[in-house]
């Protein structure tokens, strides 16, 4: 099979592993840079999650789902929703590991960013950005 053949049969997931890539390091940095204020591990997490998030919906809409221009605010709510699950998710483990178990903050978030990019593509795929026949 040709290179360009199997990137078409797969673009979709390669520019979600991408965008997904992008999206966890605008969360790591973010999370780095927040967490030398003090605002403690949860409110560092949190707030690095709100601009990942920001930054993940107009690219996984514009790039990997090429969502219709229609129906903006319906995908901005359901791609948030679903988000604020994977987002507590994301705190719950930083705090477990990071405050409870004394883990390394920066190992556990890496570790965490890999099970929420996961489930953030099966959520939009299913849920937010899904294509109507």
């Amino acid at each position: 099979m040709k290179m360009n053949n199997l990137f078409e049969k797969y673009k979709e997931q390669i520019l979600y592993i991408i965008f997904g890539a992008a999206t966890t390091l605008v969360n790591i940095i973010a999370y780095f840079l927040l967490s030398k204020l003090p605002l403690g591990t949860a409110i560092a997490t949190i707030l690095a999650w709100l601009i990942s998030v920001i930054f993940a919906f107009f690219t996984n809409r514009k790039y990997v789902f090429k969502a219709s221009k229609s129906g903006f605010l319906k995908q901005f709510f359901g791609f948030f929703s679903m988000r604020v699950l994977t987002g507590a998710l994301d705190v719950f483990i930083m705090i477990l590991f990071v405050d409870v178990l004394e883990f390394n903050d920066l190992f556990i978030k890496i570790l965490s960013n890999i099970l929420v990019i996961i489930l953030n593509y099966v959520f939009s795929k299913l849920f937010v950005f899904k294509k109507t026949k």
